[in-house]
């Protein structure tokens, strides 16, 4: 009860230095509960979603794949409409009904705009009939009642403010057809954020299907006491056992979730490991705060020592104030974390997103996990100064707090330090050097993980060499406030190296990701540069295929020489020592090796699109040692099975169209049926000599009317692909400012702790006349040129690791590396403001001394 009170009185008395600490623990809780809420609450939603609309037994076609093979296609797999009166007649069955619903369409309104999700969720056509009453209802107007009728959901006529009459245009493969909005609908239940428009049944049938008496699908709803179970055994049986695939209301939610549930899980990994790194740069934080804290109270705890205290009753004492922040600011974490994902939720919404806080689900796991992160990472991080309060003498008592640091200790670090340094150099080196992509990706994890460790412990080694540097390069113009901030940041080099080493860990990272995405960027510039040959390419940014009247519309263009369809067809490939797997086959026109320059390492590129040939890349051929001649046997998907002679070898060399294997359009054509060929996801096109400007013109004003599409000339490819990789690059920089505000929030606490342990210091030099300007300068300066050291450090690690991750990348074709100086030097820059921004409170506080009681304060 001694060391509570103790603990808890010095704890109070000492609020203030600790609030930055606090913070940090604060905000690393909060971004982990927070992510926890968010995607729990996006999990809920979605279950919610698919529990309303799914049916009792859903009804589909055997062979019917994912969303993303009809997209391929252009239309969904279809059963005919008899279907419907068998299942109706089936045992147990109240009611049976077919629906239509295809997600290979583009919606557009009056002005030519995409009404479609910017989020990736789907646009969706449908039939209205009754199982959408289970989730939707019709707030205003009608449901549409012939073929010049649309109903569209009431979160899409709000985003793009549309109203009853207004005309729209719907996008299928079968053509486009136009209609105008008879009603709204209104979602049950929170949309995630779909586009959806209804058709009357006959009207969906004819313009999503082809044709009319086919459906995608049949609801089936059961009478009282029949399970879902049992009436599917009965409506199998009745259309025939194993003739349609059956899923009860339970199976088809589980197949919905396991349709999002990946990317869901991969945002929520994502974001966790953010938050962890935010974690351990507050361990830097929370270490310094309890470090400086107990050297400012060295003669109390002498004192303590003194009068009985024992080395574990201290030690405790150290643990308990860790043990009373780590509560304190996870709990205010636990709370904050709510907060921020309402506020996530609330930016998802702003993008397209729907999610509703009713739906808000806070699990019982979220707080607890909050809690016990949050509380066991403050008190490991103030366990190491929690023993060095325990080895205090009593002797202490008689001597000035923050005595220096053992040197010898010093000295044992600095050797730790360089042998994991070197260790890590050499993983590093070694991941660079590796020739298969798996072995050389265990080498840069290691060499990351002990290179980080390897400065983090060499750190205050480094201190006294590079904050020298670095001062006699900044600090020098300022005089002799500017040699006091450099012998203030050097007068405790294990301090300032555990100061530098939170903001270098955020630095390190974003160095090392700013490396490899420009190289990634500067590669295949170089790899369009010397590999394209095609003017222009025309392409759906979403994925979308190429619909067969704009395809039409492509190749009517003026002023083209040809223009080559890209589609891929998944098959399944037996090589003839009788190896066996599913294979992505590349199916162009003959015109393909005009429009990419791929080298060959047998026969020529033109021979693979003959009749029955093909080609296969170096790598599949040296594997299972295949020459040019050989014969394999393919079995296309939802197709024939043929042979086919390997007319050409692909260099795998560079990252275009690496390890692909070519098929002709006429090949294609003669072994799967129109009807499940997909449809080219990618058209290139070649403009006759000096037509290139007239046909890129021509080509988006042919192409004007769908807006999904894009025409890229070469130049505009480029663009796309650096802002691609550019948004995907500041989305990351976004979740790793949480841990450069951390680190700024170490170099306040370490300054403001620093300036309450130089009060008598300070007072001295106030009377001997250093001016209150001097005073707050030379605290600035400090702090700059911590900040400065440790973005050295931090850019310097994360460069290197950014040039091993590009040699890893190399072995699969991006062969350039490029540094991106301008961002390496606007960073270092902007860490000499951070530095700047961290010390103000602390220099404020410091200026505002009394000089009198600064001198006389112990």
């Amino acid at each position: 009860m001694t060391v509570l009170k103790t603990s808890l009185r010095s704890f109070l008395a000492h609020k203030g230095r600790m609030a930055l600490s606090g913070i940090a623990v604060l905000l690393s809780v909060a971004f982990v509960c927070g992510t926890l809420v968010f995607t729990d609450t996006m999990n809920a939603t979605f279950d919610k979603l698919f529990a309303t609309t799914a049916a009792d037994v859903t009804v589909s076609a055997k062979a019917a794949g994912d969303d993303e093979e009809s997209m391929r296609r252009g239309r969904p797999d279809t059963i005919p409409g008899a279907v419907v009166a068998k299942a109706a007649a089936a045992p147990g069955v109240r009611s049976a009904e077919g629906s239509v619903v295809s997600l290979a369409v583009t919606v557009v309104d009056a002005r030519n705009e995409n009404l479609g999700s910017s989020t990736g969720a789907p646009t969706i056509a449908a039939s209205w009939n009754d199982q959408e009453l289970r989730s939707m209802e019709v707030s205003s107007g009608h449901a549409p009642r012939g073929p010049t009728e649309v109903m569209v959901d009431a979160d899409t006529a709000d985003k793009h403010h549309l109203k009853l009459g207004d005309e729209i245009r719907t996008i299928a493969v079968t053509g486009d057809f136009r209609a105008r909005i008879s009603g709204i609908a209104t979602f049950k239940v929170t949309n995630p954020g779909a586009t959806i428009v209804y058709l009357d049944t006959a009207t969906a049938q004819r313009q999503l299907l082809g044709g009319p008496d086919r459906f995608t699908n049949v609801n089936v709803t059961a009478k009282d006491g029949v399970t879902d179970e049992q009436l599917k055994r009965d409506v199998d049986r009745a259309l025939g056992a194993g003739s349609y695939k059956l899923q009860t209301a339970a199976e088809a939610a589980d197949a919905g979730r396991k349709d999002v549930g990946s990317f869901l899980d991969v945002m929520k990994y994502v974001m966790l490991g953010f938050a962890g790194i935010a974690f351990l740069v507050g361990i830097f934080l929370i270490f310094n705060t309890f470090s400086m804290l107990v050297a400012q109270r060295t003669r109390e705890i002498g004192l303590m020592r003194a009068i009985g205290a024992g080395r574990d009753q201290v030690n405790r004492s150290v643990l308990v104030e860790a043990l009373l922040l780590g509560v304190f600011g996870s709990v205010l974490g636990v709370g904050a974390g709510v907060g921020l994902a309402v506020v996530l939720m609330k930016l998802m919404g702003q993008m397209g997103m729907n999610l509703s806080t009713d739906d808000l689900t806070v699990l019982w796991t979220t707080p607890v996990i909050g809690l016990a992160l949050g509380v066991v990472v403050t008190v490991l991080a103030a366990y190491l100064p929690a023993r060095r309060a325990g080895e205090v003498s009593p002797m202490a008592a008689l001597r000035d707090a923050g005595t220096p640091g053992d040197r010898k200790a010093g000295w044992v670090r600095g050797l730790i330090g360089l042998v994991l340094t070197g260790a890590g150099g050499a993983a590093l080196l070694a991941a660079a050097a590796a020739d298969e992509a798996s072995t050389g990706s265990l080498w840069l994890g290691l060499g990351v993980v002990l290179s980080l460790i390897g400065f983090i412990v060499i750190g205050p080694l480094l201190a006294g060499v590079v904050v020298k540097a670095v001062s006699s390069v900044v600090l020098k113009p300022f005089g002799s406030v500017g040699r006091l901030a450099e012998r203030n940041a050097l007068r405790n080099p294990r301090r300032t190296g555990a100061t530098a080493a939170a903001l270098m860990i955020g630095l390190a990272l974003v160095a090392c990701l700013s490396v490899v995405g420009s190289s990634m960027v500067a590669s295949a510039t170089d790899e369009l540069d010397r590999s394209v040959g095609a003017d222009f390419i025309i392409q759906s940014p979403a994925g979308q295929p190429l619909m067969p009247q704009t395809e039409k519309a492509v190749r009517a263009t003026k002023g083209l020489d040809h223009v080559t369809a890209y589609r891929g067809l998944e098959a399944t490939v037996t090589t003839p020592r009788g190896h066996t797997a599913e294979e992505e086959l590349s199916v162009t026109d003959p015109t393909y090796p005009q429009d990419v320059r791929r080298k060959m390492t047998a026969g020529a590129h033109q021979d693979a699109y003959g009749p029955g040939a093909m080609s296969v890349g170096s790598d599949y051929a040296t594997r299972y040692g295949i020459k040019a001649g050989d014969t394999l046997k393919v079995a296309f998907k939802d197709g024939r099975t043929t042979s086919l002679k390997v007319a050409a070898i692909t260099t795998d060399e560079g990252n275009l169209d690496k390890g692909v294997m070519y098929v002709s359009t006429a090949t294609a054509e003669a072994n799967v049926p129109a009807d499940r060929l997909p449809r080219p996801f990618m058209l290139l096109a070649k403009a006759q000599d000096g037509q290139a400007d007239a046909a890129y013109t021509a080509l988006k004003h042919e192409l004007a009317a769908y807006p999904q599409y894009k025409v890229l000339d070469q130049t505009d490819y480029k663009q796309t692909l650096k802002d691609q990789v550019g948004q995907l690059l500041n989305m990351v920089y976004g979740l790793l400012a949480l841990a450069i505000i951390v680190a700024v929030l170490g170099v306040v606490n370490t300054l403001a702790l620093s300036v309450v342990e130089r009060t008598r210091e300070i007072g001295l030099m106030r009377a001997i006349g250093l001016s209150r300007r001097q005073l707050r300068r030379m605290i600035r300066l400090e702090s700059v040129v911590i900040a400065l050291f440790g973005a050295l450090l931090g850019l310097g690690l994360g460069m290197g690791w950014g040039a091993a991750a590009q040699k890893l990348l190399a072995l699969e074709g991006l062969q350039v590396l490029e540094i991106p100086w301008p961002t390496i030097l606007t960073v270092f820059v902007g860490s000499a403001f951070v530095g700047l921004f961290a010390a103000l409170v602390p220099a404020f506080r410091a200026g505002r001394m009394n000089v009198l009681n600064a001198i006389a304060s112990e």
